[in-house]
């Protein structure tokens, strides 16, 4: 049984548990590719990964289910000495983690912010990263569970207006990102180009309004609306691009 099989098996058991015994069920994080092959199966879920819009995502079964009922927390990581401290990654704050042990699906998106990181975690695996994070490559840290509301602030998209031929995706991502029509056409060869978490492999499909693009190792981005017409016949969209 393959990676895929599993999750699907696993997904499939969370559900049934929920719903034949009355009780939420959670399943760990997953990548875009996880959530593409969740979204195959349709199961009736809510998905959440600590604050609208996360790339990697929780799925919950139940009758009832918010996101606050989530297993999901924030942990901030702070430099002790911010003036002494290296210039921190996200590869950084991700690797000091993954060098204690911690299974990936238990973590959530990391957020860099004023250099400190804001990693959104399991909650049962909360206590242990607090407990034993202590240095983030070469500077001493200190770790604490925040309220996200309150402490974190989320980074807006950046909000831009596009001329495109189309509104097939290939031709949106190509504008956003300034790709050629080859290199386009090669991550959707790829299967690296996800949307509202399906992996996509035709470049020819039509983007609605409020989609969310996500492709892999260049970024995310919503297709807001049409906007108006060149007058050359082109279109003018607006998109709004993560950081």
């Amino acid at each position: 049984m393959n990676d895929k099989e599993l999750l699907e098996k696993r997904l499939s058991e969370l559900y049934r548990r929920a719903y034949e015994r009355g009780f939420n069920t959670f399943s760990d994080f997953l990548n875009m590719d996880e959530q593409s092959t969740a979204a195959k199966l349709a199961l009736p879920c809510l998905s959440f990964g600590g604050y609208e819009n996360a790339e990697r995502i929780v799925i919950g079964f139940g009758d009832s289910i918010e996101n606050s009922d989530f297993p999901i927390c924030c942990i901030k990581i702070e430099p002790l000495q911010q003036k002494f401290a290296d210039k921190l990654t996200h590869r950084d704050f991700l690797g000091s983690l993954m060098n204690l042990g911690i299974n990936r699906s238990t973590l959530g998106d990391i957020i860099i912010n004023e250099n400190s990181g804001y990693v959104f975690c399991l909650d049962s695996i909360s206590d242990y990263i607090i407990e034993n994070l202590t240095r983030v490559k070469h500077t001493s840290v200190k770790c604490e569970k925040i309220s996200t509301e309150k402490e974190l602030k989320i980074k807006e998209p950046e909000e831009k207006e596009i001329i495109v031929s189309s509104l097939r995706a290939d031709a949106v991502i190509s504008s956003v990102y300034k790709l050629s029509r080859n290199e386009t056409a090669e991550l959707f060869n790829k299967e690296m180009v996800f949307i509202n978490s399906k992996a996509v492999g035709k470049a020819s499909v039509m983007l609605k309004d409020n989609d969310i693009i996500s492709v892999r190792h260049k970024g995310r981005f919503i297709f807001c609306e049409e906007l108006r017409k060149t007058k050359k016949d082109r279109i003018v969209v607006e998109v709004k691009i993560y950081r």
